[in-house]
């Protein structure tokens, strides 16, 4: 099973992965977690282009879309297709719903054409489960404090876009995708993540090849 947790930068996501990831090794499961861009040599590289590059490194929109896509494709091929293949649960830190909601909805490329492109990138894996976790942008900038990396130092509006672009796609799938209230303490919405994973593990998984 392939889970992916997304949300805003200060919604609890990196948290919120490694609490699913340590209930399900206690219920008996084998678990792979990663994070996007990272966990592979490339990815890294790639993560301290767009992630800690700072003002000195202008990238167009295009090429950040592209460098994200590039990081995606190296983590599915070296990360998680294999831990798939060894019946492991894998567990991401954000995955292609990312581009099309930060790419896309916030920074004024097409949804449609990211998706699409993320979908050919990474061979059409899709996640068997989302959970989004959704929180208030000003809430999200408090848990963040002060800005660490070039995307959380955008103006509010721009979060807001983000925010909106995760509840509009949510609906496109809402069997795959779940959108859980983040802003509750960090043990509440652990468990309602839990819940949300839970009841996608008890239906019938789809997975594109």
């Amino acid at each position: 099973m392939f889970i992916t947790l997304e949300g805003l930068d200060g919604s609890g996501k990196t948290t919120q992965a490694k609490l699913l990831a340590e209930s399900l090794r206690k219920q008996g499961y084998e678990v792979k977690l990663c994070r996007e861009p990272g966990d592979t040599t490339l990815g890294e590289i790639i993560r301290g282009l767009l992630v800690n590059g700072g003002p000195e490194l202008p990238v167009n929109r295009y090429a950040e879309m592209l460098l994200f896509m590039a990081a995606r494709a190296q983590l599915v091929e070296e990360v998680i297709r294999p831990a798939l293949d060894e019946g492991q649960i894998v567990i991401s830190d954000r995955y292609l719903l990312s581009g099309v909601v930060y790419q896309g909805h916030a920074g004024d490329l097409d949804p449609a054409e990211v998706a699409c492109i993320g979908a050919y990138v990474t061979d059409f894996l899709q996640p068997d489960c989302t959970v989004i976790l959704d929180l208030d942008p000003a809430l999200a900038e408090q848990r963040r404090g002060k800005p660490r990396d070039n995307r959380e130092r955008r103006i509010p509006a721009y979060f807001e876009r983000v925010r909106l672009g995760y509840l509009r796609e949510a609906t496109t799938d809402p069997i795959r995708r779940k959108v859980v209230d983040a802003s509750g303490d960090r043990d509440h919405v652990s468990q309602l993540v839990q819940e949300a994973v839970q009841r996608r593990m008890q239906a019938p998984l789809r997975r594109a090849a």
